[in-house]
C-alpha cells in the first residue's frame, strides 16, 4: 500500500492523467503534430497486407484483376511491377512517418521531463522551512529524480504505441467491414476481452505501482543517510548494520515491484489467447468461404494477414500498459508535490534605500508547530542601526529562533517584526533577504571551489573584494596554502576542510555580500581560541557601521556589544552592556562565571 506517513509526499487527488495533459498545455501543438505522423505511419504500416491481395489477385485473375481495372494496365508483369513501385513508395513514407513520429514524441519527452523537473526543484525553493523538516531529503530526491524519470520512460514512445495501436484497430475493422461484415465480426470479438481486461489490469496494477514509488522513496531515504552520514557510521563500526538496513529497504521495494511485475506480465498470455481465438476464426470461417468460392483468393489472403495485422501488435498493450501504469504513479508524486502551498509568500514592499538596518522585535511569539509549546513567548528587543547586538541565554531558549524568524525562514504566531520600520511580512524575499548576511550556527558550503562558496551570495564580487573578503575572516592565510588557492575545490558540504575554516569561508562569505544587517548565529562555536580571537578582531572591523546581531554561547565573543539581551523560556529578562548585567548578577553573571571557572554548583545549574 502506498506510504500514508506524515513524512511522505501527499499524492495528487487529481486523475494523473489529466493533470499531465493541462500541464502539457504549452506543447500540444507539438503533440497533435506527433500523433498525426503515428497516425500516417499506421496508414503505411497497414497498406503493405492490401498490396499482398492486389499481388495475389494479379497472379489468380491477370488483366480481370482489382491493379488491372484501376490502373488499365493488362499485362501481368507490369501489374506486379506497378505494385512493386506503390510498395517502394509506401515503405519510403512509413520509415520517414515512423522517424518523424518518434523523433518528435522522444523529444517532447525529453522537454516534459526537464521541465517537470525545474518547475518542481523551482517550487520546492518557495516551500518554507517547515515543509522540509516534515519530510525526508531522499524522498524528495526520489520525486525529483526517480519519479520524473519514470514519466519520462513512458512518454518516451507509450503514446506513439497507444496511437498506433489504436488506430490499427480502426483502420484494419474498417478493410473487414468493407470486405466481409462477417469475418469483422468474428475477427473483433477478442476486442473487448482484452479491453474489458485492459481496465481491470490498470485498476489492479495502480495500487501495486504506488507501493513501489513509496518503496522507492524509503530506499532513498536510506540511502541518502547513509551518505550523509558516513563518518557517523564509520566512527561506530556501524558498516554491517547500515548495509543490512538497506538491504532491508531493498528487499521491500524488490518485492513490491515483484507483485506487479507478476501481475502486468500475466497480461500479454491472456492477449495471446484472444489474438489466437480472433486469427482461427479468420482462417477458418474465411477459408471456407475462399474454397466455395464465395472470397476472392487476393481478399482471402489480405484478410489473413489484417487479421494478425489487427490483433498481434495488441500483444504490446501489457508493456505499454506497465509503463503507463508506473508513470501514473510518479505522476500523482510529482504533481502532489507541486499542489503543495507555501506558507509564508513574499510581500510587495521594497526598502528604501540606503537600508539602515534598524531592527525591531514587538512582543513575537512562535511555536514550531500546534502540537508544541511556545518557544518565543512576548519578545521584544529593539536593535537601532548600526550597533551590535548580541543574544545569549542557555540552550533552549529561543535564541536561534529569533534569526530564522528575521529572515523569515518561518512566520511568527504573534507579534511584528520590522525592518526600517517595514514589516518584515510586507517585504520582498529579495530586498529582506538581500539586506542580510547570515553565518548558520550549522556551516554550509556548496560542493566547488573556494571562489564560488565565497560569490554565492554576490557573484559578481571582484577579485579584490573576495580577497579583502577573505582577509577580514581571517581565512587568506589557509585558502592561499592550498594547492589551487581560490580555485581549490572543498568537496560536498566541505568536508575537505576543517571545522574551523569552513565557519571563517562562510563568514567571509557574508562580509563579501556587505548587507545593512550582519546575523552571527554562533559563529565561532567551530574555532579554537586563537581562530576566535582572530575573528573577534575582523568581526569588529565589519561590524563597524553596519546592524550587527550575535547569537552567542561563548560570552566572551559578546562582551564588548552595544546591548546584550540575555534569554530565557522564549523571553527576554535582562538587556545591558556586559559591566552592567555583570553588576546586576542575574543570570548572565551565572552563566559568565561558569564560563570564567569562578561559579559553584548552584551556577553551574544555569547552563543546562
Amino acid at each position: 500500500m502506498a506510504d500514508t506517513s506524515p513524512t511522505a509526499i501527499p499524492l495528487s487527488s487529481r486523475p494523473p492523467l489529466g493533470e499531465l495533459w493541462s500541464y502539457a498545455r504549452g506543447h500540444r501543438s507539438r503533440v497533435v503534430f506527433a500523433a498525426s505522423m503515428s497516425l500516417a505511419n499506421k496508414i503505411c504500416d497497414v497498406a503493405p497486407e492490401l498490396l499482398i491481395g492486389a499481388a495475389v489477385d494479379v497472379v489468380a485473375k491477370g488483366s480481370d484483376s482489382f491493379v488491372g481495372n484501376v490502373l488499365g494496365i493488362q499485362d501481368k508483369f507490369q501489374q506486379l511491377t506497378a505494385l512493386v513501385v506503390i510498395t517502394v513508395l509506401i515503405w519510403f513514407a512509413e520509415s520517414g512517418t515512423e522517424y518523424v513520429a518518434r523523433i518528435n514524441w522522444r523529444n517532447l519527452a525529453q522537454t516534459i521531463e526537464h521541465e517537470a523537473r525545474i518547475d518542481a526543484y523551482r517550487h520546492v525553493q518557495t516551500l518554507e522551512m517547515a515543509y522540509f523538516e516534515d519530510r525526508t531529503s531522499g524522498g524528495l530526491m526520489t520525486v525529483l529524480n526517480d519519479d520524473v524519470n519514470q514519466l519520462e520512460r513512458f512518454l518516451d514512445l507509450g503514446p506513439h504505441k497507444l496511437i498506433i495501436t489504436a488506430a490499427n484497430v480502426v483502420f484494419v475493422g474498417l478493410v473487414f467491414l468493407v470486405v466481409s461484415p462477417l469475418l469483422a465480426l468474428l475477427a473483433f470479438v477478442p476486442i473487448p476481452v482484452i479491453v474489458v481486461g485492459s481496465l481491470v489490469y490498470q485498476s489492479r496494477l495502480e495500487p501495486l505501482y504506488a507501493r513501489v514509488r513509496a518503496a522507492a522513496g524509503t530506499i532513498g531515504d536510506t540511502l541518502t543517510n547513509g551518505i550523509g552520514g558516513m563518518a557517523t557510521i564509520k566512527a561506530f563500526s556501524a558498516e554491517d548494520r547500515e548495509v543490512a538496513r538497506v538491504e532491508v529497504d531493498s528487499a521491500d521495494y524488490r518485492d513490491a515491484n515483484r507483485e506487479a511485475i507478476r501481475f502486468s506480465t500475466a497480461f500479454n498470455p491472456l492477449i495471446r489467447m484472444a489474438v489466437l481465438a480472433g486469427f482461427t476464426m479468420t482462417l477458418l470461417v474465411g477459408g471456407r468461404a475462399a474454397l466455395r468460392g464465395e472470397l476472392a483468393l487476393g481478399v482471402f489472403s489480405m484478410l489473413v494477414y489484417m487479421t494478425q495485422r489487427l490483433l498481434w501488435p495488441l500483444t504490446d498493450l501489457g508493456e505499454t500498459l506497465d509503463l503507463y501504469q508506473r508513470a501514473m504513479a510518479s505522476c500523482r508524486r510529482i504533481f502532489g508535490l507541486l499542489e503543495a502551498e507555501p506558507r509564508i509568500l513574499p510581500g510587495t514592499v521594497e526598502l528604501a534605500r540606503p537600508v539602515r538596518g534598524a531592527v525591531h522585535f514587538e512582543d513575537v511569539r512562535f511555536a514550531y508547530g500546534p502540537d508544541t509549546g511556545e518557544v518565543l513567548r512576548g519578545l521584544t528587543i529593539d536593535v537601532p542601526a548600526g550597533e551590535t547586538h548580541a543574544i545569549v541565554g542557555a540552550t533552549g531558549s529561543g535564541k536561534s529562533t529569533v534569526v530564522k524568524l528575521l529572515l523569515r525562514l518561518y512566520e511568527p504566531t504573534g507579534g511584528t517584526i520590522t525592518l526600517d520600520g517595514e514589516p518584515i511580512d510586507q517585504l520582498t524575499f529579495t530586498s529582506l533577504r538581500g539586506a542580510t548576511g547570515f553565518v548558520a550556527q550549522d556551516v554550509f558550503l556548496f560542493h566547488g571551489t573556494v571562489r564560488e562558496n565565497l560569490t554565492y551570495g554576490r557573484p559578481d564580487a571582484t577579485e579584490d573584494e573576495v580577497r579583502r573578503a577573505t582577509a577580514l575572516a581571517e581565512a587568506d592565510t589557509f585558502v592561499e596554502a592550498m594547492p589551487h588557492g581560490y580555485d581549490t575545490v572543498v568537496g560536498e558540504r566541505g568536508q575537505k576542510l576543517s571545522g574551523g575554516q569552513r565557519q571563517r569561508l562562510t563568514i567571509a562569505r557574508a562580509i563579501l555580500r556587505d548587507p545593512a544587517v550582519l546575523i552571527l548565529d554562533e559563529a565561532t562555536s567551530s574555532v579554537d581560541n586563537e581562530t576566535e580571537a582572530a575573528i573577534q578582531r575582523s568581526l569588529d572591523k565589519v561590524s563597524a557601521g553596519r546592524t550587527t546581531i550575535v547569537i552567542a554561547h561563548r560570552l566572551s565573543t559578546v562582551r564588548h556589544a552595544h546591548r546584550i539581551h540575555v534569554m530565557e523560556a522564549g523571553r527576554v529578562i535582562e538587556v545591558g552592556t556586559h559591566e552592567d548585567l555583570v553588576d546586576l548578577g542575574g543570570l548572565y553573571a551565572a552563566l559568565w562565571r561558569v564560563q570564567t571557572g569562578e561559579a559553584g554548583p548552584a551556577d553551574a545549574v544555569l547552563t543546562d
